[in-house]
């Protein structure tokens, strides 16, 4: 992963280019074309830019492009909205001083513990990163012993990244490209963030999985969506999840909570397995210590695309 905002934004914008045909834009292909997608003079042409100009944005040159050249550029290749303000958002990171920032450590307030362990649904805090925060006693019970994992494990991507995933994640190749994408989306307003350097890092070393999506600079917002699990206790689960920023953390944790329509099979399967783990333990935060891969625990499974956050 690229440290430089300016790099971020470059590769970005040369993956798109890449994935669009001739065609894709309304242009001849014509014979004899050496390069995969659109060339960069032809982007430049639809985004009435010069090529020169283009090539030093593909090239992480120093070079800051206005919102009416974003936006041309978004046009150009076809963006969706999401891309769009992905593209907004690299450019704004590419435009502030390459230096040494201070983060502030992401922290669960007190309260909010308080509130997972009130909650009869299985509920955990995301961070920005996909790092698992804090959780309560049954989201333990439902995605593995969370208490007992060290970092880099307890992590989302960590979890759907082990070997044996699919046994308990029918879903897994399709979740952990979806997270992927969402981990991109995250680090997009600060990508020399330390812990994303780390994680990327990290897992680009043990997943070649992970190393292929990471380049397609794929990028999702869902906020909400489903996931399926085979739990060794209770059987198969299929569960809706929903995730609630915290106030005054925009990019920050996120507490994600999974429940199941009331009156079904999941529901039933889910009260059970609430049964048994019937525990008093508090809601627990994380301890972060740097740690290899554990071996494989029972994961969660797709969200998928029905609704997406306004950004």
């Amino acid at each position: 992963m690229a440290d430089d905002p300016r790099r971020e934004l470059a590769e970005f914008l040369k993956a798109r280019r890449t994935r669009l045909r001739p065609q894709d834009v309304g242009l001849e292909p014509g014979p004899r074309r050496r390069v995969s997608g659109l060339r960069r003079e032809e982007i430049a042409l639809l985004a009435g830019v010069s090529s020169d100009y283009y090539q030093r944005m593909e090239q992480g040159r120093d070079v800051r492009p206005s919102e009416q050249v974003l936006d041309a550029l978004a046009r150009a290749l076809n963006f969706p909205p999401e891309e769009s303000r992905h593209l907004h958002t690299l450019a704004a990171a590419a435009r502030k001083p390459i230096r040494r920032r201070s983060r502030v450590p992401e922290v669960v307030p007190p309260t909010t513990l308080r509130l997972l362990h009130a909650m009869t649904a299985p509920a955990l805090v995301v961070g920005r990163h996909l790092d698992v925060l804090a959780w309560n006693p049954l989201a333990a019970a439902l995605l593995g012993e969370l208490t007992a994992l060290p970092r880099p494990a307890r992590n989302m991507l960590w979890l759907l990244l082990q070997p044996d995933a699919d046994l308990t994640c029918p879903d897994r190749a399709a979740t952990v490209g979806e997270l992927t994408a969402m981990l991109r989306t995250a680090v997009a307003a600060d990508p020399g963030h330390p812990r994303a350097l780390e994680l990327v890092g990290e897992l680009a070393v043990h997943s070649a999985e992970f190393r292929t999506l990471w380049g397609r600079h794929d990028i999702e917002e869902t906020t909400r969506g489903r996931m399926r699990l085979v739990h060794p206790l209770v059987g198969e689960l299929n569960l809706d999840w929903d995730a609630y920023r915290l106030p005054g953390t925009a990019p920050g944790p996120m507490v994600v909570a999974y429940t199941a329509e009331e009156g079904s099979t999941d529901s039933e399967r889910l009260q059970l397995l609430a049964r048994l783990v019937d525990t008093p333990a508090p809601a627990r935060a994380a301890v972060v210590t740097a740690a290899p891969p554990p071996p494989a625990v029972v994961t969660p499974a797709s969200p998928d695309r029905r609704d997406r956050s306004a950004g």
